[in-house]
C-alpha cells in the first residue's frame, strides 16, 4: 500500500535564546493508506506536539511532513487551513462538540464551513449519522447525550468532510472502561468497512493493540 502521510527528520524546538526545548527530535516514519497506526509514550515524551505538527496546527522547526506527496511544510497559511477543513479528521479526547448547538448542527458544522450546498450538507449528515448510529440523537444537545454517544458525535463530524486520514487525539481516554472496548471496535467496524486510515495517540496498549497495523513509542 502507498504511504498516505510519511515524515522525514521531524523536528521542533520550544522557546529562544538560552530557553529552547526540544520536542520532537528527527522523528521519521510514514503510514500507509488504509493502516491503523497507534502511537504510545509517557506524558512529555512529545505525543501532542507530533499531532499539532501533523494536523498543521503547529509548524515543524526542521524536516518534512508529506500527505499523499504533498509537501504540508511548504504550504502558505491558506493552503493549510484549507487542508485541515477539507482533508483532515480529528477526533479529540474531550469530543469538542459546541454545547449550544444540536448533534445534527455540529456533525454539520464542517460542511457549512466548506459552504456545502444545503441538499448535499444534508445528504452527508444523514449518511453519516446512519454509520455512526445517531440518526436518533441529530435534534438532542451534547448534554443529553452520554459520554460514548458524544464520542460517536465527534468521530461523525470527523468522517463528514471524507478525510485523507484521521488523526485520534486519546479519544477513549475519557471513557468509562466498559464503554471504550465499544468505541474501539467501532473504530475497527469503520476502517474494515470505509478503508479508513488512522493516526491513533494511546494510552494504554491493551485497548488497541488487536486493531493496530503498527504501534509506535515515544520515550522522553
Amino acid at each position: 500500500m502507498d504511504a498516505i502521510l510519511e515524515l522525514k527528520n521531524v523536528t521542533k524546538y520550544y522557546g529562544s535564546g538560552s530557553v529552547v526545548t526540544k520536542a520532537l527530535d528527527g522523528i521519521s516514519f510514514s503510514v500507509r493508506k488504509g493502516e491503523f497506526t497507534a502511537i504510545m509514550g509517557a506524558s512529555g515524551s512529545g505525543k501532542s506536539t507530533l499531532l499539532n505538527v501533523i494536523s498543521t496546527i503547529d509548524r515543524v522547526s526542521a524536516g518534512e511532513i508529506r500527505v499523499e506527496g504533498r509537501l504540508l511544510t511548504a504550504m502558505k497559511e491558506k493552503e493549510l487551513s484549507l487542508f485541515r477543513r477539507d482533508r483532515l479528521g480529528f477526533i479529540f479526547q474531550e469530543y469538542n462538540l459546541l454545547d449550544t448547538l444540536t448533534i445534527g448542527e455540529n456533525i454539520v458544522l464542517p460542511l457549512n464551513l466548506k459552504k456545502l450546498p444545503y441538499e448535499k450538507s444534508v445528504q452527508e449528515l444523514h449518511s453519516v449519522a446512519k454509520t455512526l448510529d445517531v440518526t436518533e440523537q441529530l435534534d438532542k444537545f451534547p448534554h443529553e447525550l452520554s459520554g460514548g454517544q458524544r464520542q460517536r458525535v465527534g468521530i461523525a463530524r470527523a468522517l463528514a468532510v471524507s478525510p485523507e486520514f484521521i488523526v485520534c487525539d486519546e479519544p477513549i481516554s475519557a471513557l468509562d472502561v466498559s464503554i471504550q472496548a465499544q468505541v474501539i471496535n467501532m473504530f475497527e467496524d469503520l476502517q474494515e468497512e470505509m478503508g479508513l486510515t488512522y493516526l491513533f495517540i494511546a494510552h494504554d496498549l491493551s485497548v488497541v493493540k488487536h486493531i493496530s497495523n503498527r504501534i509506535g513509542v515515544m520515550y522522553l
